[in-house]
């Protein structure tokens, strides 16, 4: 646990560092988005979200970070009440960088160092860590693989499971403009329920399919987005899925985003 959290917390260091310093920062990009939807399970039906983005490359490696504010639509949330929060902060550390090397046999691009914290409210920090690669895929934008090893804050179970994630971008022109598909997916893939109780394997496909609304109305290109996000979790938050409690979540919501 001390490894990762001082190893996150010196991609944070060198991410600050980069934002400092001009020469250090390759490119960066900020948005807002809200989404609305219903048939979430555990928590409330029906739910609003407001969503800030952040992504960077810089000198070292990239950084990504989201923080979602989440409201249940006047319903309360068992443990949380009637809105919650929850985040994300992802720095890899690219080897192919760092050396001045390029790190590329077949389809891999690169070889990073992938680590991520989550935090929300209530007992859900998590660290994880492990090797990432960026990989090049004929028509994506860009695909990243992810192989964390979780470890879980508190007395949640969960600790020491191998988590798989694809991070994609996909672009298809449409018209005077392009439909964007982009999103991950989460797949903990370790089960070993006499070892860590009740956590069950998950798996968590979150894709979102956006039109570039700005582009055709000539506001300007990759600024504002229209469509949904489809949101599909096989026991979520590793809790098994039973008649007597539906975990499997299966739902899509109307989004709304903004670049800035």
């Amino acid at each position: 646990m001390r490894i990762i959290n001082s190893l996150i917390l010196a991609g944070g260091l060198l991410a600050c560092g980069a934002s400092q310093a001009g020469d250090l920062l390759q490119w960066q990009n900020n948005s807002l988005t809200y989404l609305w939807g219903k048939n979430f399970k555990v928590n409330p039906e029906i739910q609003q979200t407001v969503t800030f983005e952040h992504a960077d490359a810089w000198k070292y490696g990239d950084n990504f970070f989201f923080l979602d504010k989440i409201f249940y639509q006047g319903k309360k949330d068992a443990n949380n009440g009637p809105n919650t929060y929850y985040g994300e902060f992802s720095p890899r550390l690219s080897f192919g960088k760092i050396f001045d090397q390029k790190l590329e046999f077949g389809p891999v691009k690169d070889v990073l160092l992938a680590m991520t914290y989550e935090f929300g409210e209530g007992d859900t920090e998590s660290y994880l860590i492990g090797p990432g690669f960026d990989l090049a895929i004929p028509g994506f934008d860009y695909f990243q693989l992810n192989f964390y090893q979780r470890t879980t804050d508190g007395s949640r179970p969960g600790d020491n499971v191998w988590q798989i994630t694809p991070v994609w971008s996909y672009t298809i022109p449409v018209g005077s403009s392009d439909i964007l598909i982009d999103g991950f997916m989460d797949w903990v893939v370790d089960n070993d329920e006499n070892r860590r109780g009740t956590y069950q394997a998950n798996l968590h496909f979150n894709p979102q399919v956006k039109y570039d609304l700005g582009k055709a109305l000539h506001l300007g290109e990759k600024q504002l987005y229209v469509g949904i996000e489809y949101d599909y979790w096989k026991n979520k938050y590793g809790i098994k899925d039973s008649d007597a409690f539906t975990t499997d979540q299966n739902t899509m919501s109307f989004l709304v985003k903004v670049h800035f």
